[in-house]
C-alpha cells in the first residue's frame, strides 16, 4: 500500500477554477473515476474524478480554493497499482 496524491487532470482552456463542492471525506473508500470535487468556471461546472481507488487520508483543498491542472486534491492510501484508472 502506498500514499499518493490525486491531482486535477487536464481541465481544458481554464487557468484556474473554483472548488464549489467536496464530494468525499477522510476515511471514505473511493473507486477509480469516482468524483472527488466539483469545480466551476465562468462558463461551466465539472466534477473532477479520482485517478485511482483507495482510502481517502486527507482532503488537500477547501471550498473556494482555486485549482488548476496538477493541483493535488486528496491524499489516498492506494491498495496497489491495479486500482489505477485506465
Amino acid at each position: 500500500m502506498s500514499i499518493v496524491d490525486l491531482n486535477v487532470p487536464d481541465i481544458g482552456d481554464f487557468d484556474s477554477v473554483e472548488v464549489i463542492e467536496i464530494l468525499v471525506k477522510a476515511g471514505d473508500t473511493i473507486q477509480a473515476e469516482q468524483s472527488l470535487i466539483t469545480v466551476e468556471s465562468d462558463k461551466a461546472s465539472m466534477e473532477i474524478p479520482a485517478e485511482r481507488g483507495g482510502v481517502v487520508k486527507e482532503i488537500l483543498v477547501k471550498l473556494g480554493d482555486k485549482v488548476s491542472q496538477g493541483t493535488p486534491v486528496v491524499r489516498v492510501e492506494a491498495a496497489d497499482a491495479a486500482s489505477a484508472a485506465p
